[in-house]
């Protein structure tokens, strides 16, 4: 497995391989890998077929964290995370200093960069002001680097995937985007880095989060007229307002292809919803 830590060698590697007629599988990670990322690299696999080659980034891009975010308390174990990617067959490994993806001195400075301005609006866009900015920069910047014909992201993240799915659309990018299923604990809760802070009763607490996707789906199924919105979204609150230290941040449903809101909640409606345990954000959807 081939490690690159400088844009140069991490794109003549990529374009030596293209040369060659290989196909390029690409997972971008924030890193402190678990069991979802390495099912994104079973895909990738898959994707970039016979003789094709798996990418994984790891990088911890700043400028999708707000000034009063998680940043600086965001798990980081490079050593552990080459190792599984070793272990799971993964060709190379990009993992760059910030002053390789933003120019020295220049990280959140940058004159240029990418802003997707109509899905990133709402949710994720709402709730933390420049994340979606800072993640189609980053992931514009690792396409230019990785150079990818197949990039693999996990369902979990369902509004980045969206954004970055117009990004490409809208900018003729050549890479084909696919979306994993979310790879979920026994309990249910959807497998996160950040999961990794959540202790004794933060950690069962957590689990509210898929207990009212249930909830919802389980609403829905046995309805045979649309459920409002504003009632389902009360259920919701109701159910993670239950948990001591856990804090809804907000409950959406809307349409899976525009995220626009609806009022009448149908079969496939999507959820999406973040929610505080502790001092730890979590996010998680579904379709219903």
């Amino acid at each position: 497995m081939q490690v690159s830590k400088s844009v140069a060698a991490m794109q003549h590697l990529a374009e030596r391989w293209r040369r060659q007629g290989v196909r390029i599988g690409f997972v971008p990670t924030m890193g402190y890998l678990h069991a979802g990322h390495l099912s994104l690299m079973r895909r990738a696999r898959r994707e970039a077929g016979g003789g094709g080659k798996v990418v994984v980034s790891i990088y911890v891009n700043p400028t999708q964290f707000g000034p009063k975010e998680d940043f600086s308390r965001y798990p980081r174990d490079l050593k552990r995370d080459l190792k599984l990617c070793r272990a799971a067959g993964v060709d190379a490994v990009f993992a760059p200093p910030d002053g390789q993806m933003y120019h020295a001195g220049t990280v959140g400075r940058d004159s240029t960069c990418v802003v997707e301005e109509e899905l990133s609006q709402r949710m994720e866009g709402a709730a933390r002001p420049g994340h979606f900015r800072g993640v189609t920069t980053v992931v514009a910047k690792l396409f230019n680097i990785v150079r990818p014909d197949v990039a693999v992201f996990g369902a979990k993240d369902y509004q980045q995937e969206t954004v970055v799915r117009r990004m490409v659309r809208d900018l003729y990018f050549p890479v084909k985007i696919v979306v994993a299923p979310t790879v979920r604990e026994p309990d249910g809760l959807a497998m996160s880095s950040r999961n990794t802070r959540l202790k004794g009763e933060l950690r069962a607490q957590a689990v509210a989060l898929w207990r009212a996707i249930l909830r919802a789906q389980a609403v829905v199924r046995q309805s045979t007229a649309p459920v409002p919105a504003k009632r389902l979204r009360a259920e919701v609150e109701k159910l993670i307002d239950r948990e001591p230290v856990a804090r809804l941040d907000y409950v959406e449903f809307f349409e899976p292809e525009t995220l626009l809101p609806v009022t009448g909640v149908r079969r496939g409606t999507h959820m999406a919803l973040a929610a505080w345990v502790g001092k730890t954000r979590l996010i998680d959807n579904a379709r219903l």
